[in-house]
């Protein structure tokens, strides 16, 4: 399956000296479009690689075959390069020596996002970019998106549909469309990231702990979290659940929408909203519906700020009056548009002419995941509107 991010490396490479990072959850594929690219592979976690990245560059360089005269510059793909512990000093190393010989694609998940937030040694170096599922946009178009951003409203077919909606946008469990494969490769994906990968990145010691506030998470996407009433339920103190919380996140088990609360009067001040990165597991039709147009909207906001955009953010709204409104996206500081979603068709919510008003967003939309297909643009309308959650989301990434 072809994906977006292959185009999105493929024209870095062309036009960047800069190494390609690109992060995201495991089996996301990853290595996949990194290897659609590559020359020459390099993995950590190859026992017949080690010994070589312990020799430093120039055996690195040997290895990959830049000692050999090539038409072009090779890719050189570093493939989990953060599995590896000295993984920074040796790729400044190694590009510091070959920036004029090679171009150079690494691979990783939490340890590069905790670089791509703090400053480094690599800084200069490299371009970030966070891989995501594949989308109901992303299923017809692998183009990268123009200055306008939005995309002109296209129909995804039936079967397609369908299929990301039951089976979730990770490559393989949306390409097999099996109720039995999905069942079994969600337990598989449950088990490695609430044991081996808290286990294997991080201090954390009380792993039966971690799983019980897990499965608690796997069960409230789309809900406030309370952090002294989870820290009871688990049974730890309130800021163990938080850095916990913290660690799934780095882990893309789920991801946080906090309020925005600028300009709004009467703004409520409260808690974060938890999303899993999957919605394919979750049973409770809003859940899941909330759950999916979260996920698009975040491959949107952080796709779009990774391609040099914009500063981009995606929040919730709320007030003391209990007014809410599930989504708004953030441009560079000022409410651009808000989403509130619903699973089938209803009236209009009232909370969205509110906030509109109150924030001065341009546009304001309920989504409706069960409408069929419009063929309209969304964005030309800037009143609340209802609109079909296969028309917004072909729009995006």
């Amino acid at each position: 399956m072809d994906r977006l991010y292959d185009e999105l490396l493929s024209v870095h490479l062309s036009a960047l000296r800069q190494m390609a990072f690109l992060s995201g959850p495991r089996q996301v594929g990853k290595t996949t479009s990194a290897k659609c690219q590559g020359d020459a592979y390099l993995n950590w976690d190859s026992v017949s690689h080690q010994m070589t990245f312990l020799h430093g560059a120039e055996a690195l360089g040997k290895l990959a075959g830049l000692e050999q005269f090539r038409e072009g510059l090779p890719v050189v793909v570093f493939d989990d390069l953060p599995n590896y512990p000295h993984w920074k000093k040796t790729l400044k190393g190694f590009f510091d020596v070959y920036e004029n010989r090679c171009k150079v694609v690494v691979t990783g998940s939490s340890k590069m996002e905790s670089s791509r937030r703090g400053g480094d040694s690599l800084e200069g170096r490299y371009f970030s970019y966070r891989m995501h599922p594949f989308s109901v946009a992303e299923l017809m178009d692998t183009n990268l998106p123009g200055e306008r951003l939005i995309r002109p409203p296209k129909a995804l077919g039936t079967d397609e549909w369908e299929a990301l909606w039951l089976h979730g946008g990770f490559p393989e469990p949306l390409s097999k469309a099996s109720g039995r494969f999905s069942r079994i490769w969600q337990d598989l994906r449950f088990g490695q990231l609430f044991k081996e990968d808290i286990r294997d990145m991080t201090r954390i010691q009380e792993l039966p702990l971690v799983g019980v506030l897990g499965r608690i998470l796997a069960g409230r996407s789309s809900e406030q979290l309370i952090v002294a009433t989870l820290a009871k339920d688990v049974g730890v103190a309130p800021n163990t659940v938080k850095a916990w919380i913290q660690a799934f996140c780095s882990l893309h088990a789920g991801f946080l929408v906090r309020p925005w609360s600028e300009n709004i009067a009467k703004s409520l001040r409260k808690e974060p909203k938890w999303f899993l990165r999957d919605w394919s597991g979750i049973g409770d039709p809003g859940r899941r519906a909330e759950t999916f147009i979260a996920c698009h909207l975040l491959k949107a906001v952080e796709g779009w700020e990774d391609l040099g955009y914009g500063k981009f953010e995606l929040c919730y709204l709320r007030d003391t009056q209990k007014r809410e409104v599930d989504f708004a996206v953030i441009r560079d500081g000022e409410p651009w548009f808000l989403v509130d979603v619903k699973a089938a068709d209803g009236k209009l919510s009232p909370s969205l002419a509110f906030f509109q008003k109150q924030t001065g967003a341009k546009h304001a939309f309920q989504v409706v995941i069960e409408a069929g297909y419009a063929d309209m643009d969304c964005f030309t309308r800037e009143t609340p509107t209802i609109v079909p959650a296969r028309t917004l989301l072909s729009q995006f990434l």
